[in-house]
């Protein structure tokens, strides 16, 4: 089934998730965003709001080289450091490591040991006061021993990970094409930005662990560094998010560095310490957009068909592994776009350099290869004199299709209708037609030029491949011995609306009222851990697990009490004091993924997503103003249309400042504009206007038959804008951001064509 959403629905639209049963239902209004009061009102409480008395400040005391031994932490001897509790590397009474997937990164850099990147924390200070504390930072000297650095990965000969995706006869595929064109993209870095910078507290506990409130994603991440690097046990670290403004990957895994800090400075000090960072700091120390440099070969023949792909990607992993390799592997099986090719060759690199690591965003590496992607059909097209809309109605995958890694594509396959909707709704075809004809009657004294760009792509839902298998993930529904009905879940709220729709889920499957189904903290002394809140997982993963969870409590009281749940259920509870039903994830249907060979089914259902950009250029400066996109996306069963239209917004927005503005200067590893004065990001005064089209092709994997939508909008918009700038200007940009520079540069013939263009047709066979 296909369902189009084409307009914003009325609040007062009704939602029943597909394919659920309806005995004992109640269809319920579309809910307002439950915490949604309690922010407008400022009584919403993000770390920096907690109070706890008697706390200390903490701050981290940093490098300033990008590659260096530490040969010495000098102590001012003319300051009072009574006043300042001083931790080191060797007051780390567990492994000296940030827990995640390679024990590569240090909480501290060790005397002797080797700074890997400038912004590397050497110690930490803790005082009772501000003052004293800014002082006591002016009162460190560190003393090292420079060493020689890395700063470009095609250089690097330290690799974090390597993948390979084959299918088929690259030889005689090749031997097929009719024309061969080559193309180099390039990204760079990109940061989250989220409104609420890092922030964590870490507090003493009676059983001698400590208890860290923040601003996060993943809970259970930092509850397992904790443990590692504090020698705790699963009752002695407690992880308690706060109200999060924010996160965008950037609270995937940074926060449980700074809580390790919090919580070594608290259990030295006996109080509990505050670590919240400024802007500056957090910029500059921070996980950004992996940086990515990806090559095209695809061989194409005369009448439009794509017969051979081989990319190559290489990312910038930064000074350390972080999530590195989960971010390649989905760059990776993204890199050949949402198009069939019976000849396939992917090959993936991460490489190390000595720049601050860089981690989770948005997307998770598959927005650098779909840029590159579009871009390489958008030049295909050009080369065929075939429209780029019509390029990619012939090229999109469909139902019974095999992508590289071997997967069938058996449903919920909504290319064609995302790029369809989308076309329809911008009126493509008739656009393109105009603005290539003012481009070719243009005289030389036009100062501004206008044009239309189109990308389309897909973003697998959940972990990749055998991801969710090893995470295990665990959600509950719990009746209370109270009468009340809560969730309990490790997935968290950053603004996406986790809090709202979980509790919608519920309300339906069980019969009763949104307001009577409650949520319990994000606590990992409460609740079980679901896996992290990334990877378009938390609806469709996680939301299943509630689902099915709830099903399964409403089964037990019906039986017990043979009589509907919600005319039951307060009954079963005061007989039976309660009842809480676990849900562990199990495998969905289909090829298992296999790591080693990188066949199978990668992802269990894929996202589909197409934008439309209407841009217009100034020649004279360079300047960009996008002041169109049209987002059509198929995320499955939409849960709640008006906060998924919001996604999409908020997503392409997003890649609309990746695509034009949104650029970290680097000299010697260190970042240049680590200011909001100088890191620029599209306001609301830049904002295009959005025309956001649902596309509802349910995956019946899963129960309410959701999908993904967070990270899809964030993989078109960027090459949909850079499309149209060509269209506008008739040049290629095929760096991002395509900044004024770069596109003046084009404009005079200061920067060159993708390298190495493409080669020439077969001599029998004539020019395409």
């Amino acid at each position: 089934m296909t369902r189009t959403l084409t307009r914003r629905p009325a609040p007062e639209a009704l939602i029943v998730p597909p394919g659920a049963p309806t005995p004992g239902r109640i269809e319920s209004r579309l809910p307002p965003r439950r915490e949604g009061p309690a922010k407008l009102t400022g009584q919403a409480k993000y770390a920096d709001d907690l109070v706890f008395p008697g706390a200390w400040y903490g701050a981290t005391i940093r490098s300033s080289e990008p590659r260096a031994r530490l040969l010495a932490i000098e102590l001012d001897p003319g300051f009072d450091w009574s006043r300042v509790a001083v931790i080191t590397a060797a007051d780390i009474p567990g492994e000296n490591v940030v827990s995640l997937i390679r024990d590569d990164q240090p909480i501290l850099v060790p005397l002797n040991g080797e700074i890997q990147h400038q912004a590397e924390p050497i110690c930490l200070l803790a005082a009772a006061d501000r003052a004293t504390l800014r002082e006591a930072r002016r009162r460190v000297r560190i003393r090292t021993e420079p060493l020689p650095a890395v700063f470009d990965p095609l250089a690097s000969t330290r690799e974090f990970a390597r993948y390979e995706v084959k299918r088929g006869d690259m030889e005689s595929g090749f031997a097929e094409a009719d024309l061969v064109i080559e193309g180099t993209y390039r990204v760079g870095h990109q940061e989250q930005l989220y409104i609420e910078n890092q922030a964590m507290i870490g507090v003493p506990r009676e059983d001698g662990g400590i208890t860290v409130h923040g601003s996060l994603q993943c809970p259970y991440y930092i509850h397992k560094a904790m443990k590692r690097a504090l020698n705790l046990t699963d009752a002695q670290a407690v992880v308690i998010q706060a109200e999060t403004g924010g996160g965008f990957g950037g609270k995937e895994e940074y926060p449980s560095m700074i809580a390790l800090h919090a919580a070594l400075l608290a259990r030295k000090v006996g109080k509990p310490v505050r670590m919240i960072y400024d802007r500056h700091e957090d910029i500059s120390a921070t996980t950004k957009r992996h940086p990515a440099i990806v090559h095209h070969r695809s061989g194409v023949t005369r009448d439009g068909r794509l017969v051979a792909q081989e990319i190559e990607v290489v990312m910038d992993g930064g000074a350390y592994c972080t999530l590195t390799p989960v971010v390649l592997s989905r760059g990776t099986l993204h890199a050949g776009g949402p198009y069939r090719c019976p000849n396939v060759r992917i090959v993936g690199r991460a490489m190390a350099t000595n720049t601050p690591p860089n981690g989770a965003f948005r997307g998770f590496g598959a927005p650098q290869t779909e840029f590159a992607a579009e871009m390489q059909v958008n030049r295909i097209a050009e080369a065929l004199e075939i429209s780029p809309l019509e390029l990619r109605r012939r090229w999109v995958y469909r139902e019974g299709d095999i992508t590289p890694t071997g997967q069938v594509l058996r449903e919920s396959v909504g290319g064609v209708d995302v790029l369809e909707a989308a076309a329809e709704a911008s009126d493509f075809a008739r656009h393109l037609e105009q603005t290539r004809a003012a481009r070719e009657a243009r005289n030389a004294g036009a100062r501004r030029a206008s044009g239309i760009g189109l990308a389309l792509a897909w973003h697998g839902a959940g972990f990749t491949g055998s991801g969710e298998v090893h995470l295990a993930s665990v959600a509950s529904v719990e009746l209370t011995g109270e009468g009340g009905i809560r969730i309990l879940t490790a997935s968290t709220e950053m603004g996406q609306g986790t809090k709202t729709i979980f509790p919608q889920l519920i309300a339906s499957e069980l019969g009763v009222e949104y307001g009577e189904v409650e949520i319990a903290p994000q606590d990992t002394s409460v609740v079980p851990d679901s896996g992290p809140t990334v990877a378009s997982r938390t609806a469709m993963v996680v939301g299943g697990l509630l689902i099915k969870a709830a099903r399964r409590l409403r089964r037990q009281v019906e039986e017990a009490t043979r009589r509907p749940f919600r005319e039951g259920y307060r009954q079963f509870a005061a007989e039976h004091g309660g009842l809480r039903v676990d849900e562990q994830f199990e495998p969905y249907p289909g090829v298992p993924f296999d790591d080693a060979t990188y066949t199978g089914d990668a992802y269990p259902a894929f996202g589909w997503a197409c934008a439309v950009a209407q841009v217009e250029v100034d020649l004279d400066t360079g300047e960009v103003a996008v002041n169109d996109v049209v987002s059509a996306d198929d995320i499955g069963h939409a849960i709640h249309p008006i906060m998924a239209e919001g996604q999409v917004e908020g997503g392409t927005l997003q890649a609309v400042g990746y695509a034009t503005i949104e650029e970290m200067k680097l000299v010697d590893g260190r970042y240049l504009n680590d200011r909001l004065s100088t890191y620029l990001i599209p306001t609301a005064l830049d904002a295009p206007a959005f025309h956001s089209i649902l596309v509802e092709k349910p995956f019946s994997g899963a129960p309410h038959g959701a999908k993904g939508v967070g990270e899809l909008p964030m993989d078109v918009g960027a090459p949909a804008v850079v499309a149209a700038i060509h269209d506008a200007t008739g040049v290629w940009i095929h760096d991002l951001p395509a900044t004024p520079e770069r596109i003046l540069a084009a404009l005079t013939g200061a920067l060159p064509p993708p390298a190495p263009g493409f080669s020439a047709p077969k001599p029998e066979q004539g020019a395409a």
